[in-house]
């Protein structure tokens, strides 16, 4: 079982930076893949990054190309969303999730067993 919990939400201006925080805590040895999803107000859930238990495979949403950065640190079991260029379309609520997967990454809601609470991300004007 992974327990996930989301860190580093908040607001910030356009053009500005934010970091999130996803930490795992996993009763498990099996290696998994994680992912960072968001919902903005009246809209479903959509992709937004994916990285594989290595580290070295990623795949992001063409809105996120670019600005965004995952990345992991399986030594504190923890992935991170470093976003960049905020825009006010990036306000929304962001989850983490994780899939249990030895080198695949997935951009599906669906393929991930676990979610984080959610941290919300608002980007003023």
């Amino acid at each position: 079982q992974v327990q996930l919990v989301e860190l580093g939400g908040g607001s910030v201006q356009a053009r500005g930076s934010l970091r999130l925080s996803c930490q795992a805590s996993a009763r498990t040895t099996r290696r998994y893949a994680m992912g960072w999803f968001r919902q903005a107000p009246g809209k479903e859930r959509e992709f937004a990054a994916a990285i594989n238990f290595s580290g070295g495979s990623t795949y992001y949403a063409d809105s996120v190309k670019g600005r965004f950065t995952i990345s992991r640190d399986n030594t504190k079991n923890t992935a991170y969303l470093q976003m960049n260029s905020l825009k006010p379309e990036d306000t929304a609520v962001y989850y983490c999730a994780a899939a249990y997967s030895d080198s695949m990454c997935y951009i599906r809601s669906q393929d991930y067993y676990y979610w984080g609470q959610g941290t919300p991300v608002t980007v003023s004007s």
